[in-house]
């Protein structure tokens, strides 16, 4: 059991990593020599803390050590004298107020999501930069080897640097060819705090840094409809957030959540911004999908056909294999599961690696009934699933199949 000295540093990795590293590498300008002094700064945490007490503002304790890290790592290298300057002279952050945003770690996923880097490194950089992510949990999303995202990682790191991305956010006139990379970066960092593709199914540090940089988004893009829509997606599916594992950490489903524990004010805030983007009639992807877990959010009250009519809709702008699986899960809430298995089963050559396919195919053949097909595809999906909560989930309906 982890004492509170270590859970103060495991906390503090969870909350600050993201600030931290946005200071450190606005400093030195150099991705690897910033993650590796914030590396440092954390891993001299534990000890100085167990000596000295946990400091009353940990994030300016370790923006401060991992500054002066880079400091003497810059004098050593003997870089030129005006950055060793810059670093040395940074003054001592100051506190945040609660409702304040860094803008530094905007201007981090916008240097993430340059259009110069490969659209998976985007998404991978952003994980590992701004959460703190290692290199084998991001390697597990994406379901790749763990040497092939390290190089995919070093390779990203180089281009900003060789390339000399600017560490910023562009200028307005190049913000709409720069929007749709941001939003979509920030949605799948979303998804992973949400539905974690770690042994931790939840992960609301990860979930509530994405929503803190969507808020900024539109403060800075606040008449971009999908900017919006893609803040009140965020908000509308964290609404339910509590509900989604019981007392004892175990996978609830929707149908099951208990309705209590939703979170009324996201929901209504997520409603009102959902509202004011489709105002604008430029409807995108993230308002439909916002529109789709709003109806989701009306509980009992779920029109079904609605929801298959919104898939359709997005399947026009967003024809996606995981968008048809989920449009089918919403036809077999209408017309039966007869009538949805082929469209699941249409898309096997597609999402055969994707444990969700095989979780919802096997959920249709036992509902028909089916359970030696059923049994098989549980045990694929079980085999497939990141989380411990998901497996647990996938077992228990494997046994009851006997």
């Amino acid at each position: 059991m982890r004492d509170a000295v270590e859970e103060a540093v495991a906390a503090a990795f969870r909350d600050e990593w993201g600030q931290v590293f946005a200071t450190v590498v606005g400093l030195v300008d150099d991705w690897e020599l910033a993650e590796d002094c914030v590396a440092d700064a954390f891993a001299a945490a534990l000890p100085a803390w167990r000596r000295d007490g946990v400091p009353r503002r940990p994030g300016a304790w370790l923006t401060v050590a991992a500054r002066n890290r880079a400091r003497d790592r810059l004098r050593r290298a003997g870089v030129e004298q005006r950055k060793l300057a810059e670093v040395a002279s940074m003054p001592d952050p100051e506190p945040l107020p609660p409702t304040e945003f860094p803008d530094h770690r905007l201007e981090l996923i916008f240097t993430c999501c340059h259009p110069a880097l490969r659209p998976e490194a985007r998404v991978a950089l952003t994980l590992r930069t701004l959460t703190g992510m290692t290199t084998a949990e991001i390697a597990r999303a994406f379901l790749v080897p763990e040497p092939t995202m390290a190089q995919r990682l070093v390779r990203a790191q180089r281009k900003i640097r060789n390339a000399g991305i600017p560490y910023r956010v562009p200028p307005a006139h190049l913000l709409p060819e720069r929007t749709a990379g941001v939003l979509a970066v920030l949605y799948l960092l979303y998804r992973e705090g949400y539905a974690s593709s770690t042994d931790e199914l939840v992960r609301a540090d990860v979930s509530g840094e994405a929503i803190r940089l969507a808020r900024a988004l539109v403060a800075l893009m606040p008449d971009e409809p999908e900017a919006v829509g893609l803040l009140a997606l965020m908000l509308l599916q964290e609404a339910r957030r509590a509900a989604r594992l019981d007392a004892g950490g175990e996978l609830v489903l929707l149908a099951d959540q208990d309705r209590a524990l939703w979170d009324d004010s996201l929901i209504a805030e997520g409603t009102a911004l959902l509202e004011s983007a489709l105002r604008r009639e430029r409807v995108g992807p993230y308002q439909l999908q916002a529109a789709i877990a709003a109806e989701h959010d009306r509980g009992q009250d779920t029109d079904w056909r609605e929801i298959v009519r919104l898939y359709d809709e997005l399947l026009r702008v967003l024809p996606s294999p995981v968008v048809r699986l989920h449009r089918a899960v919403a036809v077999a809430a209408v017309d039966g599961p007869a009538v949805a298995l082929p469209l699941v089963e249409e898309l096997a050559a597609e999402l055969d690696r994707h444990h969700l396919w095989h979780a919802t195919r096997a959920d249709l053949l036992r509902r028909l009934d089916r359970g030696a097909e059923a049994r098989s595809a549980y045990a694929a999906a079980l085999a497939l699933a990141p989380s411990a909560a998901e497996r647990r989930f996938l077992g228990r309906r494997l046994a009851c199949l006997g």
